[in-house]
């Protein structure tokens, strides 16, 4: 299962505190929280295609949860991603489907105003490889499962469903 939807929500002073303790510093660019655990702690968060410093910033939809975030460098440990890339090669279906959710990223990160400099630009490799799962399974959890079809199959891979919220034992990496 996935969670719902949590585009537009409001960031709260305690869901910074929380992005501070997943993170290890405090968020940039925050606007939403696109995609939450069990527990209802921040998983995804949407960012501003422009950071506060002027910086362009491609990556709509950034996976916070300290759980997920290992699970998926695990996930691209095993090297999967050359995989996933070759079957975008050979399974057009896939391709196509990869692409739309290509587009569909562009699209909504769009909504937030266009920066020349990252204009199609989306993130994880899309539209032709895979090369940050992160950042494609931020997407499908923000977005719901049947729109980005490589971060719906890496979630499947994984040993981390929202209803199994761990956040108690969560911490941020040290450093």
């Amino acid at each position: 299962m996935r969670p719902g939807r949590g585009h537009g929500v409001t960031v709260s002073d305690k869901d910074i505190a929380s992005l501070e303790r997943q993170l290890g510093r405090v968020p940039r660019g925050v606007i939403a929280i696109a995609a939450r655990c069990g527990c209802g702690e921040p998983t995804v968060v949407e960012t501003a295609p422009r950071l506060e410093d002027g910086t362009p910033f491609p990556t709509l939809y950034y996976l916070t949860h300290p759980q997920i975030v290992l699970e998926v460098s695990r996930l691209e440990g095993s090297h999967i991603m050359a995989e996933l890339t070759e079957r975008l090669e050979t399974d057009e279906q896939l391709a196509e489907q990869y692409r739309a959710a290509h587009e569909d990223y562009l699209a909504r990160r769009r909504t937030h105003g266009i920066v020349d400099e990252i204009e199609g630009v989306s993130a994880g490799g899309m539209p032709n490889r895979v090369k940050c799962l992160h950042a494609l399974v931020g997407h499908s959890l923000a977005v719901g499962p049947g729109i980005n079809p490589i971060g719906d199959l890496a979630l499947d891979m994984i040993e981390w469903t929202v209803e199994g919220c761990t956040c108690s034992r969560d911490e941020a990496p040290s450093s």
